[in-house]
């Protein structure tokens, strides 16, 4: 899917190998390790997003479950271009962006589980989980919520004097929202470091953008303030990769925040309680055919002679065992016990 119009924003880039400008706008110039990188990592999120929704479906996962398939060249692509220190912060649909910091399988999984071996030990479930060793604060239930949050990650690295920057994630829907405006103009007025990423996946819960928003070009969405912004293909993980390391640049030199605005696509319903009958089967499936995430690359791995059938069978054989690993240990650890009512509780 192919970006709209492109904002201007600094042309400064620090990938390892230059950007290369396209009729959609500059792509990443990936070597066969980072396409190798990118291929797995995906795979990764797909595979598990994949066996979170069987569990799911066998009664395993309760209350809500926001599935990232389809989505996953995003979270890929922007992790690519950040250091140790950067924080992560985002919405409900977070098993891809935790996954993607490098959050084990194991921990997410069994945290979906309501188990003791979870990130917040059973007790957040698919919303609400978080890893101080990996800076990722937070999947967020309440919308927008997490853009404030970020914010004020941002504004404690511009007040330490680092040169961490954060990246708030949210969706189309969130956008709209009036506390992500009132960042917007603080994160500007005191130049705080904080890149906003829009993931605009076209439906938010369930309402096309056509229908429900007076600016469908989010990456305007801080004109107004004086915010730069960037229209990016999000289904193209080297793309995604070039916006980030624009945007980590712009951040980190002390010009302020940025808006990336993914061009995304979900293949699932809002949540596993969403049929999606707002949509056609045809468009899915158009999306999984001519613009699918993981396809490209593997595509482009074939086709350059950097992995053979073989090798991403071994791949794929390799994520699986991960995934299987992990909704295992979820199904058979322990529930926490009901003394964990207790704790991390503020008075």
């Amino acid at each position: 899917m192919a970006p709209r119009k492109n904002a201007s924003v600094s042309s400064r880039k620090t990938a390892s190998r230059p950007a290369k400008e396209t009729n959609g706008g500059p792509i990443a110039d990936f070597d066969r390790d980072a396409e190798l990188k990118a291929y797995r990592e995906m795979l990764l999120i797909r595979r598990f997003e994949e066996k979170a929704g069987q569990l799911y479906g066998m009664g395993f996962i309760g209350g809500f479950c926001h599935l990232y398939i389809g989505q996953e060249a995003v979270v890929v692509g922007m992790q690519m271009a950040l250091k140790d220190g950067d924080q992560i912060i985002t919405g409900y649909r977070d098993h891809g962006h935790m996954l993607a910091t490098g959050m084990s399988a194991r921990g997410v999984m069994a945290e979906l589980t309501g188990r003791k071996g979870g990130y917040s030990r059973g007790k957040g479930g698919s919303m609400h989980m978080f890893s101080k060793e990996k800076n990722f604060y937070g999947g967020h239930g309440i919308v927008g919520a997490q853009v404030s949050l970020g914010t004020g990650l941002g504004f404690a690295n511009w007040y330490r004097g680092n040169d961490n920057v954060s990246v708030a994630y949210f969706g189309d829907g969130a956008a709209n929202q009036g506390q992500v405006y009132e960042s917007f103009n603080m994160a500007q007025l005191w130049k705080l470091p904080v890149i906003f990423v829009i993931e605009n996946n076209r439906y938010a819960m369930g309402t096309s953008t056509a229908r429900a928003t007076a600016q469908a070009d989010f990456s305007k969405r801080g004109a107004s303030f004086g915010i730069p912004g960037i229209q990016v293909d999000g289904m193209d993980v080297r793309a995604v990769r070039a916006a980030a390391d624009e945007a980590v640049a712009h951040c980190r030199s002390g010009n302020g925040p940025i808006i990336l605005e993914m061009m995304t696509y979900r293949y699932r319903g809002h949540s596993m309680s969403d049929p999606a009958k707002y949509r056609s089967k045809d468009e899915v499936q158009k999306m999984r055919s001519e613009h699918d995430p993981i396809e490209q690359v593997r595509a482009r791995l074939l086709e350059k002679g950097w992995a053979s059938e073989d090798d991403l069978k071994d791949i794929d054989k390799d994520v699986r065992e991960i995934v299987a690993d992990s909704a295992d240990f979820a199904q058979n650890d322990p529930e926490p016990d009901a003394s964990e009512l207790y704790t991390d509780i503020l008075l």
